[in-house]
């Protein structure tokens, strides 16, 4: 357990590889709720990479241990809850929060990303009209 990284995945690498060769610059770690790998202060925008173990995401990935399976549930039941509660503390103080999954940027991280890229343009034209 020990070895499980909180950040600085390589999913989380590759994502940021992408945004930052395309031209988007971010804050990393920000101590907003739910503490979001990516943040684009000007935007208002946070970003989660999520694992699809850790947070419940329900595809292939995500499945219980069969060991000990009554802490595990109690475990990923409750991270489930707090990014429930997060996400809501956000968007009540006007943050646009955007979960992107592990599952999805390991098969194409173009696709995975693409709303993503949409909101930011969308975020950028409306900045550039002000």
């Amino acid at each position: 357990m020990s070895r499980i990284r909180s950040h600085d995945t390589s999913i989380e690498l590759a994502v940021r590889r992408y945004l930052y060769s395309r031209g988007y610059r971010y804050r990393l770690h920000s101590k907003l709720a739910g503490r979001p790998d990516l943040v684009f202060p000007r935007y208002r925008i946070a970003v989660f990479v999520n694992g699809c173990f850790w947070h419940m995401h329900g595809c292939r990935l995500s499945a219980i241990p069969s060991t000990r399976r009554d802490f595990w549930i109690r475990k990923l039941e409750g991270n489930r809850t707090r990014d429930a509660v997060n996400l809501k503390r956000l968007s009540e103080t006007g943050w646009t929060a955007v979960t992107l999954w592990e599952c999805e940027l390991e098969v194409n991280i173009e696709n995975a990303l693409s709303p993503l890229l949409s909101l930011l343009r969308e975020n950028n034209r409306r900045h550039a009209v002000q």
